[in-house]
């Protein structure tokens, strides 16, 4: 199972943190001053060993019992005093972190919605949603609790000691000495609770993931009987996350131990050489209650600082897990990609030039067949010298991850389908038709070459404008947990209504969804499952021509279809491919006869274009995919 990179060996704590100050500091005013009232809580709550000294060197020994009761007094208004400060504390956090998760998570999916597809081809979807939910929960409990009170105990714990010293050094100085072994061993435990907190949290993202797919595959691991495959694989990753989080709590155990254990005997050392010095009279009983009473109320600041330290290394593990996605690159915008796209051209200019002169100095029998053999392959690649329509110009693509020195998936593809002409595409499986398709709503960017719509650079488009002329229905489906009327309006603006709902579900002879509990209100259900493939197929189709795109992409389009819905389904399309300009990948040769011409995709190229018949007296390699069952394809 996939996991995210490993942490790098100077990784910090303290810089990942500082990556959340962006979020904080809108609301740094309320934080700090929730930090101030934590400290001067903390601090009020020191002050009663002191009144306890009075006490017992006053009103006790004097036998005054006014004075007594006027001690408890004092010593029960610092108490409630200490309460309302801590409720005061709790009170202005609360409202400005759940602002700072909240924009955490709008950013984060805002972010995601903006990455390249290659991006979540890559990442397993666990990652991204306990990226999202778990990671951004702990950063709340950090910011909430870890932080204030990592300064606010640090600050209980410098005046606490300094009241020690002040009543008696010698006695503070018992109490200092566990103060370097604790030290060495935060050191220690900090670095080695990091590496197990990184791992836990990223085998929690597995762990999700295979929740997740279980979920959405219930159908296939029922169909194959496969429950008990999935189950153990379940049971594996629990029990190596179990393992992980054991470690987890073997390491506070330990860090607990040494807290708590050296800060308990130098206390117990002090009380021992306190009671010998009282003896003794060099000590006042009042003095020594007083002192005793405030290493007592250091014992929470300092048995916490394990807790504490190890909420801040999951926080910090949280947050680089949360700026790697954070930090991953968007989709470049038009401007970028339209520089790049000129440079691209510029160079490819540049060798063909070279190439050109290099060619003219070869023999004359040799050029004349080149020519010959460019100008047919320039004739049967594109019709027509403008740019209107959609035109692929000498198009190369290569994925992201594909292994150095691979062969592009596409390779020098050129194609011109006029302004409201129908093309097929048709290819064998692996030849890069869907990836031809994708690359028109730039779900990926060319490597090499450009597309334009009518003339104009898609690269120079802004997307939103580009996404809004073309419209694309993948050959499988997807539908979201919403109404049908909302999934397939989700192809048009906002202004659209229910003519266009009707007009677009007739075309796709979707009128089922009349017939569902609640009409086109229904509820679909996650990914459209409660449907079948066909009718998912069916809405699909709908959503894609409900806004009457003035481009249209369908791979493949029917496939789920049955005979006699297909025929009803390609007659009512037939009018709609009449206004608009269509690319689409088939692979029967029913949905061929929807396009005007035909583009054969071989090896990445297009080996031929012609009318469906024209093909199929003129090129072996059609007439023999033709005669096939159409299968379906996984393009990559």
């Amino acid at each position: 199972m996939p996991t995210t990179p490993a942490t790098p060996a100077d990784r910090s704590a303290v810089r990942s943190l500082l990556r959340l100050w962006p979020y904080v500091r809108p609301v740094r005013v309320r934080l700090f001053t929730a930090a101030f009232v934590a400290v001067l809580a903390s601090c009020t709550g020191l002050v009663i060993p002191l009144v306890l000294k009075w006490l017992v060197d006053g009103p006790v020994a004097d036998r005054d019992p006014a004075g007594v009761w006027l001690g408890a007094l004092y010593v029960l208004l610092l108490g409630v005093a200490e309460a309302l400060l801590f409720g005061m504390r709790r009170w202005l956090v609360a409202r400005p972190l759940s602002h700072v998760e909240a924009e955490m998570r709008a950013d984060l999916y805002r972010h995601l919605q903006r990455l390249p597809v290659a991006f979540h081809d890559r990442w397993p979807s666990g990652q991204l949603l306990s990226r999202g939910t778990t990671d951004l929960m702990l950063l709340r409990m950090f910011l909430a609790f870890p932080l204030t009170f990592l300064l606010v105990n640090g600050v209980t714990i410098v005046v606490g000691v300094t009241i020690m010293l002040l009543q008696d050094w010698t006695l503070g100085l018992v109490i200092l000495g566990p103060a370097v072994p604790v030290v060495v061993t935060c050191v220690i435990f900090e670095k080695r609770y990091s590496d197990a907190a990184r791992l836990a949290q990223d085998q929690v993202g597995d762990l999700t993931t295979v929740v997740e797919e279980s979920v959405l595959g219930i159908r296939i691991v029922k169909g194959f009987g496969r429950h008990r495959s999935q189950a153990r694989a379940f049971r594996e990753l629990s029990r190596t996350l179990r393992g992980t989080e054991l470690r987890k709590a073997r390491l506070l155990a330990t860090i607990w131990g040494v807290i708590v254990t050296l800060p308990e005997a130098a206390i117990g050392a002090a009380l021992v050489l306190g009671c010998v010095q009282v003896a003794d009279g060099g000590l006042s009983a009042g003095t020594l209650v007083a002192f005793l009473s405030t290493a007592l109320a250091l014992r929470w600041p300092v048995d916490s600082i394990g807790f504490l330290l190890a909420m801040s290394q999951e926080a910090a593990t949280a947050t680089e897990r949360y700026f790697e996605v954070r930090d991953a690159e968007p989709e470049p915008d038009a401007v970028t990609v339209a520089v790049a796209a000129s440079a691209s051209a510029s160079a490819s200019a540049s060798a063909s030039a070279s190439a050109s002169t290099s060619a003219s100095a070869s023999t004359s029998a040799s050029a004349s067949a080149s020519a010959s053999a460019s100008a047919s392959a320039s004739a049967s690649a594109s019709v027509g010298t403008d740019d209107s329509g959609l035109r692929f110009h000498g198009v190369r693509f290569r994925y992201p991850d594909a292994p150095d020195g691979s062969p592009p998936v596409l390779d020098r593809v050129d194609l011109h389908i006029r302004p409201g002409e129908s093309m097929a595409l048709v290819g064998a499986t692996g030849s890069g038709k869907t990836t031809l398709t994708a690359l028109v709503p730039r779900l990926h960017e060319v490597t090499e070459g450009r597309i334009t719509l009518d003339g104009v650079d898609i690269a120079a488009m802004p997307r939103e404008r580009l996404r809004s002329l073309v419209a694309v229905a993948f050959e499988e489906p997807t539908l979201f947990s919403a109404s049908v009327a909302e999934n397939v309006l989700m192809g048009a603006g906002d202004a659209a209504g229910g003519a266009e709902l009707e007009r677009a579900l007739s075309v796709a002879q979707a009128d089922f969804a009349h017939a569902l509990p609640q009409g086109t209100g229904t509820q679909v259900g996650e990914q459209g499952l409660s449907l079948s493939g066909g009718q998912r197929q069916r809405l699909a189709l709908a959503r894609a021509v409900v806004g009457r795109p003035r481009f249209l992409v369908l791979d493949d389009p029917l496939s789920a279809l049955d005979v006699h819905t297909e025929a009803l389904v390609e007659a009512a399309l037939r009018d709609v491919l009449a206004d608009t300009t269509a690319l689409i990948v088939a692979h029967r040769p029913s949905t061929v006869l929807l396009a005007d011409r035909v583009a054969l995709l071989s090896g990445g190229r297009v080996a031929a274009v012609g009318t469906h018949q024209e093909l199929l007296r003129t090129n072996a390699e059609y007439a023999h995919l033709m005669s096939g069952t159409g299968e379906a394809e996984d393009e990559r």
